[in-house]
């Protein structure tokens, strides 16, 4: 049991790391590092600067109060592209670029949505990913829909670097509270405002009261909370920032958590200052005593991109083939990769360095065939990574003194004892370091220098099959440059033939791309018989063939047909090795291309710990749903693990249909360093875009309440989420760089992993039931199929939460379990509950496995045992006159004196109507008497 519970510690240790690009550090107080990057879409606007500045500095001070007194932004960079004109002083980027921006200031994800939103695909405490902004929100023509800028910005960094989120819910915005009540999800409680329908149509608006939904007994969708413009409620800054009072973000004492909030769901029921007072950044900090000092800004201007390969040539290059591997690859990066206006240079080392070739910059083929002149033809000799480098930064620095941002692609296979030495020197050069280990004896320093200048890390086996080198160098593709600039793969592919000589295969080119499309064939013996047609049929022309490096190649002159290409290779050896890689452009700069983007959730990992597998497809910032994506991985040795990604929610997707397919990763099968492949697929009428609001977004506010009436801002532009755009076929392939795995036992191990938790459990009220659905786990976390659930009920959330083994068991004996991401439905009959006055019936599930090995207890689940009730006080107020929306009616107090009035008037009428009628009667009717 003590092994299993120093394991489980060590797996949320390792699940929170994360592993994000930000150069972000924590120093006395204040975040130093932070880059905002201008999107090269943007159009200049030399006044957009200024007001990033300015709604920084606002911000960091609304930090420093909302912290106490704690944190603020000390230093930001600002990046500026490459297409906006040059001034003085603008400055050159050091290690700073795209690929490392916190906050991208870019377009809007579809016209007229300028919703802020934070890129947050991991689990609660764990870095975002980055921030993204609208020009038009940071000029602030967007302050009455989100609030000040300044403040929305410190709600956004709260995703981003403590892992928290929106104590809001745009999918369930209300819910049915201990009062017996229909409430708003927020917090706190104590923020107050009216719940009023708002409907436009034909460019008229109107506002009426809120239908009660006959199946949830809550509001209907269009309902919405208008708060109140002057309040004294301070919290909380995750709800609602925009709110004048709110300077606070929810703590333990003031945390609602009876509201279906994102925040009480991805984290435990906390509120956001417990999480926030956990974090390592709170943990090594104290309050100031005195005020921050304003942020300090450096401007950096985008130049053109200046790469120097250094490429390993020493004696153990020539065994298994790397040395002509290596060639084949970096004829790949020359020919296809790297983009026109680059400057180029090459160095080759062994036990010294000799410069190949100066920078040169690439305008055309003349180039690209100079530098494909100058690759290295035999292996010998040592290794002296340190001298490559120094050689590189003098090729460099012979025509720019200052190598700032300047990039050096590093081929190594051989370990070198002495590359420690000039770690330093690499860290205050300037440059950036893009590592590519071949084979498993590669130098661990170089993956160092990789890491301090912000480079990419690569590993390739000797299995040629997988294309890995091919792989790392089409991967180096400007991280700087326009997407439409970029390099993207669609297909890489290799297959060891013994007996059957075919591979044979399709490539989609989907209308995305098409422009620059290059075909490249590698075999290992003899050259294959090389076949390929276009989606009309029609035979290509004969590709350039390179019998010194193995390999043949054809581009396609204009942009390529869409559809679906055809190719068949012939080996004309036995055995054969072969190998098939295609790339290509954006067809059209002004539609952005599909991407896909890999990583794992560390670079480093500790055997046992589980690792995460992350696949991103975006078109532009729109995330594509319903992809097959499979996930390679492979090994030291050359072993591949087949892992199928998905975007479910459960297991180790934090979010269903935000774009982002996950897995665990647990087969781990030898120490040392493991490299990722992924590659997606969209079939036809498959593969949708989600056009529907981005989670962690900032909420939008219908409009205010002054003085009893609604002043409402313009509807938020909506997307009907089952109109989904669908998309044509599509194949992607991405690298995701390497990882390192230590610690790996070689003795049989009792099985160590338990079933992941369970994160979408849902309960509704089946008639004199509960109806439950849940997505299955598996026998080693999202693997496999589980032996049992234990299904617990409470009356009190906080008694599930924190004494689930004690609380009130269900009979699950006819609850059979199914495979892992299956949909698992259960009803039950909950009977009496334990606990007085009880207003709810909260449920939570555990998972046990083969071994007894139990989940984390999943996220609670509640029913209401009471029909709630509207608020009564809710009033209808008439919008302000100046907003142009017509009054939908009376309010309910007018309504109600007038139906009164009606009344009495009615009776006055009758009355008198009566005594008249019955006047005439008596006076013609004879009188009796006894």
């Amino acid at each position: 049991m003590g092994l299993f519970s120093s394991f489980a510690f060590l797996l949320v240790l390792y699940l929170l790391q994360g592993y994000n690009a930000s150069f972000v550090q924590l120093n006395n107080n204040g975040y130093e590092g932070i880059i905002i990057a201008i999107d090269p879409g943007v159009p200049e606007d030399e006044t957009l600067i200024e007001q990033i500045k300015d709604m920084v500095t606002t911000a960091s001070s609304y930090l420093y109060e909302a912290t106490e007194k704690r944190f603020f932004f000390k230093n930001v960079s600002i990046l500026i592209p490459e297409n906006w004109k040059k001034d003085p002083q603008y400055k050159r980027p050091k290690h700073e670029s795209y690929n490392h921006a916190d906050v991208l200031v870019a377009p809007p994800t579809l016209p007229g949505r300028d919703t802020p939103y934070t890129k947050q695909f991991t689990a609660c405490e764990a870095k975002g990913e980055y921030i993204h902004f609208t020009p038009d929100f940071v000029r602030g023509k967007k302050q009455n829909e989100y609030g000040p800028r300044g403040r929305l910005f410190v709600h956004e960094w709260a995703h981003l670097r403590w892992g928290v989120f929106d104590e809001y819910n745009d999918e369930e915005p209300y819910y049915s509270a201990g009062s017996k009540k229909i409430e708003a999800t927020r917090c706190s409680t104590g923020i107050t405002g009216t719940n009023q329908a708002y409907k436009c149509q034909g460019g008229s608006c109107a506002i009426k009261k809120c239908r009660i939904d006959s199946k949830t007994k809550l509001y209907e969708k269009d309902c919405q909370f208008f708060p109140d413009k002057y309040q004294t409620q301070k919290t909380s800054i995750m709800f609602m920032q925009g709110i004048d009072s709110v300077v606070e973000f929810c703590n333990e004492k003031n945390h609602n958590r009876e509201a279906p909030s994102l925040q009480n769901k991805m984290c435990n029921w906390r509120s956001t200052w417990e999480v926030i007072s956990n974090s390592e950044d709170f943990k090594n900090t104290t309050p100031m005593v005195g005020s921050p000092p304003p942020p300090v800004f450096s401007l950096l201007r985008i130049s053109e991109r200046i790469v120097c390969l250094v490429l390993d040539k020493s004696g153990s290059m020539g065994g298994s083939d790397r040395l002509n591997r290596m060639n084949q690859a970096a004829k790949h990066f020359l020919l296809q990769t790297v983009e026109n206006g680059s400057w180029v240079g090459m160095v080759h080392f062994d036990s010294t360095a000799s410069i190949k070739s100066k920078l040169i910059q690439i305008l055309s083929n003349n180039e690209r065939n100079h530098l494909l002149n100058s690759l290295p033809t035999v292996a010998n000799g040592g290794t002296s990574i340190c001298s490559g480098l120094r050689s590189a930064f003098q090729v460099m620095r012979e025509m720019y003194p200052q190598i700032d941002g300047s990039e050096i692609v590093l081929l190594t296979d051989g370990e070198d004892s002495s590359a420690k030495n000039c770690i330093d020197e690499v860290r205050n050069s300037g440059a950036i370091i893009h590592f590519i280990a071949l084979g498993p004896s590669a130098d661990q320093a170089v993956k160092d220098m990789s890491i301090i200048t912000g480079g990419k890390y690569f590993f390739a086996s000797d299995e040629a099959q997988n294309n890995g080198l091919i792989d790392a160098f089409a991967a180096l593709a400007s991280g700087n440059a326009d997407i439409s600039q970029q390099s993207l793969q669609l297909e890489s592919k290799g297959l060891t033939l013994n007996n059957d000589p075919w591979m044979n295969g399709t490539v989609i080119l989907d209308s995305t791309v098409g422009k620059d499309t290059f075909f490249l064939v590698t075999w290992e013996s003899q050259l294959p018989i090389i076949s390929l047609w276009d989606p009309n049929g029609t035979a290509m022309g004969i590709f350039t063939v390179d019998g010194v490096s193995k390999m043949a190649y054809l581009s396609i002159p204009g942009t390529a047909k869409v559809g679906v290409w055809t190719y068949s290779l012939q080996a004309t050896a036995n055995p054969e090795t072969l190998t098939i890689t295609v790339n290509s452009r954006a067809a059209n700069s002004s539609v952005p291309p599909i991407t896909v983007k890999a990583k794992m959730n560390t670079d480093e990992n500790s055997f046992p710990s589980p690792m995460i597998v992350y696949a991103e497809i975006l078109q532009g910032y729109i995330p594509i749903l319903g992809a097959t994506v499979t996930a390679f991985i492979e090994s030291n040795s050359g072993k591949t693990e087949v892992l199928e990604l998905l975007d479910n929610g459960a297991g180790a997707d934090t979010f269903k249909n935000d774009g982002v397919y996950s897995r665990y990763f647990t087969a781990y099968s030898e120490n040392g360093r493991y490299s990722l492949k992924v590659r997606a697929h969209g079939g036809a009428n498959a593969a949708t875009r989600n056009l529907r609001h981005p989670p962690n977004r900032a909420a939008y506010i219908p409009g205010w309440v002054v003085d009893g009436k609604i002043e409402a801002n313009p509807p938020r532009p909506e997307i009907d989420e089952d109109t989904q755009t669908n998309l044509e076929s599509f194949t992607r392939t991405a690298s995701g760089g390497a990882f390192m795995v230590s610690n790996i036992s070689a003795f049989p191990l009792p099985d160590l992993y338990p079933p992941s938790q369970i994160t979408d459990l849902e309960a509704t009220p089946d008639e004199d039931g509960i109806r439950l659905t849940w997505t299955a786990p598996g026998d080693d976390f999202d693997v496999g199929k589980v032996k049992e659930y234990i299904i617990k009920i409470s009356g009190s959330i906080l008694d599930l939460r924190d004494n689930f083994d004690d609380a009130q068991q269900i009979n699950t004996t006819d609850l059979l379990p199914k495979e892992a991401n299956s949909k698992e439905t259960f009803a039950f009959k909950p009977g009496n509950i334990s606990e007085e006055n009880a207003t709810h019936i909260f449920i939570a599930i555990q998972s046990v496995d083969k071994s007894n090995l139990t989940s984390k207890v999943s996220n609670i689940a509640q029913v209401a045992l009471f029909i709630p009730q509207a608020d009564s006080d809710d009033s209808h107020p008439n919008p302000s006159p100046d907003d142009n929306h017509p009054n939908s009616g009376l309010s309910i107090s007018s309504l109600v004196l007038i139906v009164v009035g009606s009344v009495v008037l009615v009776s006055i009428i009758l009355s008198t109507t009566i005594c008249i009628l019955n006047k005439r009667k008596n006076s013609r009717r004879p009188k009796t008497g006894f």
